[in-house]
């Protein structure tokens, strides 16, 4: 008889992570900076967004970013991601440069990346919050030690992910990663001060792909429409 195994969600992972004494001590410190007036992107409720929109069982693909944009309306809870309507940052101009070089697919006229997110592509920050026009300024609050975990918790209770880390602060979670049952791509950060140096070229859209179907699974529709 089959042993039916626990299914494993991020809100259970979650729940975890919000009894501890590190969670507790970030929520306090959010807490002041809103009694202080500061203005925080993105929205509170989208905090958690890149967990709600690839849930744990669906997550196949996950880009590691550092922390939101920290310009008005810019950050959606989504790496790399704004919402439409908005102008899509340079590091997002390189990443459809690097779509066309390797898969052909023109550049979409947004930088909505929600369709990604919604095939299992993880779009995660490393910090899910940022003051306004001052980049990193939530880094070591707390927030490193809750996504690391759940990359963790990824390496530790998947098989067969595809780690996109670009670089070298993404990069610097590859020993989180059990490398031994999943795959983990390394190029330079798409940024216009980097892409050059190794992002423009990696072909890691084709690359996820192929080790997808290799592992039968359903590979991701790159295109944004």
């Amino acid at each position: 008889m089959k042993v039916q195994t626990e299914k494993v969600t991020w809100s259970d992972l979650h729940k975890a992570e919000f009894k501890k004494p590190y969670f507790k001590a970030l929520k306090a410190f959010l807490t002041e900076q809103k009694k202080a007036g500061k203005i925080i992107y993105p929205p509170s409720q989208d905090f958690f967004k890149a967990f709600e929109l690839s849930p744990f069982d669906k997550t196949k693909v996950i880009i590691i970013g550092q922390d939101p944009y920290h310009g008005p309306g810019q950050s959606q809870g989504l790496s790399f991601s704004v919402p439409k309507g908005v102008k899509i940052p340079p590091s997002l101009q390189n990443i459809y440069k690097e779509l066309y070089q390797d898969l052909g697919l023109k550049k979409p006229s947004h930088g909505n990346l929600e369709a990604w997110a919604k095939q299992g592509v993880l779009l995660l920050n490393s910090t899910l919050s940022v003051e306004a026009k001052s980049p990193t300024s939530h880094t070591g609050q707390g927030w490193e030690t809750f996504t690391d975990n759940m990359i963790k918790a990824l390496s530790e209770k998947k098989e067969h992910l595809v780690f996109l880390l670009w670089g070298k602060f993404a990069q610097s979670k590859a020993p989180l990663i059990d490398e031994s049952k999943h795959l983990i791509l390394k190029a330079a950060h798409p940024s216009p001060f980097s892409a050059h140096q190794g992002f423009l070229g990696c072909q890691h859209f084709s690359q996820t792909n192929a080790y997808l179907l290799k592992k039968a699974q359903t590979p991701i529709n790159w295109e944004i429409t």
